[in-house]
């Protein structure tokens, strides 16, 4: 007799409400790569790109910690115009700099090693990427091409479909780059909602996964404080240190980050604790159930500055 089909990753998480705060994998740095068609499961390692350069991008990428995405626009393309890459860096001053090019070759690809070692431009507007790598996980591409369908009738300069983003039972999933900040759990009417908000200068907690520049504590404690304090800027929350217990960050203990709000003029403690969740299936690729680590917010205390 075959398997039992199991129902797709992101029914289950939804059903069992999983906690999707502190999930945003870390990273100051994307590489994104234009490819149409289907993507292979692991991206694009595993694409037809001669094999010098496919070797030489992901060696320069992994020296710069940057990730390296497949990226297309949503919806059918001609493929007659030049593809694009780009690199992506979120600098530790909070400054955004993108830089862009255009590959016919594979050894254009090549530019890319280049530009991961010099300063980018400045000043460009954000991009939207938004997770439908089927071959990854189903649930990617159901997902997350109607989404990206929706914000690209909005927005369509600043919208790619990309490849695997990490959390397919979140799922439809969007990342801000360089800004570096995920959202998850999306359909088409909340991300046009969650993108509006952000695009505008206010990130809210509701979808809100994490920033990539923040450990998942911090991640956690940022999202605690939005929602007792509502949206900000995505750099109003400074945190000015983290406690552990002794154990450490994983499951048991009390942890404890302390913020600063500027537009609050506040400084916010948020304690926060960590578990093993009951084993479940946490991809739709998953070849057995997995216990994840998940945390919760605790507390939250909000100390007015003078």
């Amino acid at each position: 007799m075959s398997e039992p089909l199991l129902p797709p990753c992101t029914d289950g998480a939804r059903e069992r409400d999983d906690p999707m705060l502190g999930t945003a994998p870390p990273g100051r740095r994307w590489v994104l790569v234009e490819r149409s068609g289907r993507w292979p499961a692991r991206g694009f390692a595993d694409t037809d790109v001669e094999v010098g350069v496919r070797r030489a991008v992901v060696r320069a990428a992994q020296e710069a910690g940057a990730r390296i995405l497949l990226v297309r626009r949503p919806g059918r393309q001609d493929g007659s115009a030049p593809r694009c890459w780009a690199v992506l860096e979120h600098e530790d001053s909070g400054d955004y700099r993108q830089t862009w090019g255009s590959w016919e070759q594979d050894r254009d690809l090549l530019q890319i090693t280049e530009a991961l070692r010099a300063p980018g431009t400045p000043g460009l507007p954000p991009v939207l990427l938004v997770c439908a790598h089927g071959l990854h996980d189903t649930c990617c591409a159901v997902r997350g091409r109607p989404v990206a369908a929706a914000l690209a009738d909005r927005w369509p300069e600043l919208v790619w479909e990309c490849s695997h983003v990490g959390g397919d039972r979140f799922a439809a999933n969007v990342v801000v780059a360089p800004d570096g900040v995920y959202y998850g759990g999306l359909d088409a009417g909340s991300a046009v909602e969650v993108v509006t908000d952000h695009l505008a200068g206010r990130v809210t907690a509701t979808h809100l996964r994490g920033y990539t520049t923040l450990s998942i504590p911090e991640q956690v404690a940022v999202v605690g404080a939005l929602r007792e304090l509502g949206p900000a800027g995505r750099h109003d929350l400074e945190v000015l240190g983290h406690t552990l217990p002794e154990n450490g960050t994983g499951p048991g203990g009390v942890q404890r980050v302390r913020l600063r709000s500027r537009s609050h003029a506040a400084e916010i403690t948020v304690e926060l604790s960590a578990e093993r969740a009951p084993a479940a299936q946490l991809t739709c690729r998953a070849a057995s159930p997995a216990r994840a680590l998940v945390h919760q917010v605790t507390s939250v205390r909000v100390d007015r500055l003078p």
